[in-house]
Parts: C-alpha cells; sequence; structure tokens
C-alpha cells in the first residue's frame, strides 16, 4: 500500500490555489488529507501532526503559506519525511515573501520549494517521490510527461499550418 500525501495550508483562504494539487494527487490515484493548520496561530497542532505524520502512513508533506509562510519549515522541523512548500501569492510583495521565507531555511531542515501559487508541480513531486516505491504511480508520471510530448507537438503541427 502506497503512502498517503498530506496537504496543509496555513489558512483556508489558501485552498483556491491547492485545489489544482488536490486534483492532480486524484488523478494519480494517491491518498491524500487536507488540514488547516498555522504555524503561528496553532503551532502546537503542527508539530503534533508532523512528529505524527510518518506513523500516520504518510510519505509526504506539501505545506502552502503566505505573508510569513514559516510553515513548511515548522512542519520539516519535526519530521524526517520530504516537506514540499508552497508559496502563496499574498497582498503584499506578489508572493515574494512567502517565496523567501519557504526557500531560506536553515542547515538540517530542507524545503523543497516549488514556485510561487505552484500547486501543481508540489503535487507532481509528491507523485514523483512516492512513484520511486510505487509502480503504479510511476507509470502514471511517464504517462503524464509522454502526454506532454504529444500536447507539445500537436500545438507545433497547429502553428505550422497556421505560419504556412
Amino acid at each position: 500500500m502506497s503512502k498517503k500525501v498530506a496537504i496543509i495550508m496555513g489558512s483556508d483562504s489558501d485552498l483556491p490555489v491547492l485545489k489544482s494539487a488536490i486534483n492532480t494527487l486524484k488523478g494519480f490515484g494517491i491518498e491524500f488529507e487536507v488540514h488547516v493548520m498555522s504555524a503561528h496561530r496553532t503551532p502546537k497542532q503542527a508539530c503534533e501532526f508532523s512528529t505524527n505524520a510518518k506513523s500516520n502512513g504518510f510519505g509526504v508533506i506539501i505545506c502552502a503559506a503566505g505573508k510569513a509562510a514559516h510553515l513548511a519549515g515548522v512542519i520539516a522541523a519535526h519530521t524526517t519525511l520530504p516537506v514540499i512548500g508552497i508559496p502563496i501569492k499574498s497582498s503584499t510583495m506578489d508572493g515574494l515573501d512567502s517565496l523567501l521565507s519557504t526557500v531560506q531555511m536553515p542547515k538540517g531542515i530542507p524545503v523543497a520549494t516549488v514556485a510561487v501559487d505552484g500547486a501543481d508541480n508540489a503535487a507532481i513531486l509528491a507523485a514523483q517521490i512516492l512513484g520511486l516505491f510505487d509502480e503504479e504511480i510511476n507509470k502514471k508520471l511517464e504517462k503524464m510527461k509522454l502526454d506532454m510530448v504529444d500536447e507539445v507537438m500537436a500545438k507545433d503541427t497547429k502553428l505550422q499550418s497556421e505560419v504556412w
């Protein structure tokens, strides 16, 4: 049985960004849970969740947060599981504050960080990590890559017919 993915958001206002990650995980057939936890307002709950995540069947944790964006680092500090951070674009600094807060982790507390609002890539990276140990997920990833090639080649063919 494959491991689950946890999606933790710092605020329920992050859900619109995370819907694409949820849909991507569904497409890969990966079991997941979604929770709201705050590094600042519910630090005890965030610590307890991440401390117990491995024993609760999770293989990867995705964390999305804006502004100070400390959630991924707090989660990563309490687990040995891979943590993927999604910096959320906030009203200030166009998400640069979130990006820097997510990516600038101290030695020993790694957080793999995707682009601002990069929920799809976070889900794909989680699938790639789980796919190392689950051949079914790996085959779906391989198909996704082939589908991307076909899509780009179809666009090129269409472009060529429009230009000439």
